[in-house]
């Protein structure tokens, strides 16, 4: 029997242009894969790839850090009804990390995009040390699905 997905709706914008960035079938594919690590719910997702200017600014004005950050997540809604939520990714950063790292760009993509989703979905490894190692798993788990390395090894 096949398993039916729930309903994804999937915005991505890419307002700095789409140097760097993934296309829009990986992330449809990244975003899919991790969107039911918890809720099997139909989803509302904005995925935004942002320079770093707007990147520092988003972080300084949610997160009081005053950089630009590889991953931002901001919920909105995630029960049984519907996972709502937007995340913004800084392909700069993201690609001096996977040169720094030696990764592969569109592995740590993907990393980055499935660990955005965790967070959507309620995982909190920053102030719920027990989700450090639930999402690391998880984000272990689902990147094997779509055949990429261990982030972590």
């Amino acid at each position: 029997m096949r398993q039916t997905l729930p309903e994804l709706q999937l915005s991505i914008q890419y307002p700095s242009g789409k140097a760097h960035a993934p296309t829009r079938t990986q992330v449809r594919r990244w975003v899919r894969a991790s969107g039911h690590a918890v809720y099997k719910a139909p989803a509302q997702i904005t995925v935004r790839f942002v320079d770093a200017a707007e990147g520092q600014e988003l972080n300084r004005r949610w997160r009081a850090k005053d950089y630009a950050t590889n991953v931002l997540s901001f919920p909105y809604q995630h029960d049984e009804a519907l996972l709502c939520g937007d995340l913004i990714i800084c392909p700069a950063v993201v690609l001096r990390e996977a040169e720094e790292q030696k990764k592969p760009l569109d592995a740590h993509f993907a990393h980055l995009i499935v660990h955005g989703m965790l967070h959507l979905q309620g995982f909190d490894h920053e102030t719920h040390a027990d989700d450090a190692a639930i999402m690391e798993a998880k984000e272990r788990g689902i990147l094997q699905t779509l055949g990429y390395p261990d982030p972590y090894a």
